[in-house]
């Protein structure tokens, strides 16, 4: 978990593919509509993520109902919208990718075709609570390091 441009997708599947596990990004689980809005610069509200957040649940419910443990790319900035995740799952363990503001913009300023505009991401940086249950990882790190540090935190 993190805001947009913490390096959630990339090192998500890069650790899926060293757990051997299926990987999700949330973003490809948003409605056409709430990608029409975040393209047009206008940030999502509760109610624009409710189904989303309720979608990913199931995803992660059925994941674990099915034995194939994965691992979900998700910005999951609000306490609430990680108690959704949670809801009937209680396997679930969450990773922080940590940055400072000037970190992720600079991140942000180099990508290329994302519906995510970095004139968002200060949004993103107010909506964030950041989590007191999570691995808090610096975004600093390599994708390596940082899959390290995960898999160490697993054992």
């Amino acid at each position: 978990m993190g805001v947009s441009g913490s390096g959630k997708s990339s090192v998500g599947r890069a650790l899926a593919a060293r757990l051997g596990w299926d990987f999700y990004d949330a973003d490809d689980f948003h409605p056409p509509a709430n990608i029409a809005k975040m393209s047009s610069g206008i940030p999502l509200s509760d109610e624009d993520r409710a189904p989303w957040l309720a979608s990913l649940r199931d995803l992660v419910f059925t994941s674990l109902q099915h034995h194939r443990p994965a691992v979900l790319a998700c910005s999951a900035l609000k306490e609430s919208y990680r108690q959704t995740l949670q809801t009937q799952n209680p396997a679930v363990r969450l990773v922080y990718l940590k940055g400072s503001y000037a970190q992720i913009e600079a991140r942000m300023a180099q990508r290329e075709n994302h519906y995510m505009k970095p004139a968002m991401l200060q949004s993103q940086f107010l909506a964030l609570e950041e989590p007191h249950n999570a691995q808090v990882l610096s975004v600093e790190l390599s994708i390596e390091e940082l899959v390290s540090e995960i898999m160490s935190a697993l054992r």
